[in-house]
């Protein structure tokens, strides 16, 4: 698949719930899969890099596959609710620049790692 633009992506998902999909379920149905969507990434983060350890059924999950099952969905409510997501992020960019742009970087828990001297010499 070559490059695709957000509105590209927007389109392409309408399409598919118009020629597969049947319709869209509610909006309120959509949250709750969205909701869904997003615990398995959680799960699937958390033994990859956290502490959990993996189970039997979590075995063979891709997390690319999850993120873009929340990306369907996330899509899917843009869609319903003439959300135009291109606009809505370049948005968002300016305001967190506008709103962080000193902040994260004055701010000490964020520096590198290598800024920090090992005591335990």
């Amino acid at each position: 698949m070559t490059d695709l633009t957000i509105r590209e992506a927007q389109d392409q998902v309408d399409e598919w719930i118009r020629t597969v999909g049947v319709r869209y379920y509610s909006e309120l149905t959509n949250l709750a899969v969205l909701v869904e969507e997003v615990g398995e990434v959680a799960r699937l983060m958390s033994r990859m890099y956290g502490d959990q350890s993996f189970k039997p059924s979590d075995e063979g999950r891709d997390l690319a596959e999850e993120f873009a099952d929340v990306l369907f969905v996330l899509i899917c409510l843009a869609n319903q609710t003439g959300v135009d997501l291109t606009a809505a992020f370049a948005a968002t960019m300016d305001k967190k620049t506008a709103r962080d742009r000193e902040r994260h970087a004055n701010n000490p828990k964020l520096k590198a790692s290598t800024d920090f001297t090992d005591d335990t010499d």
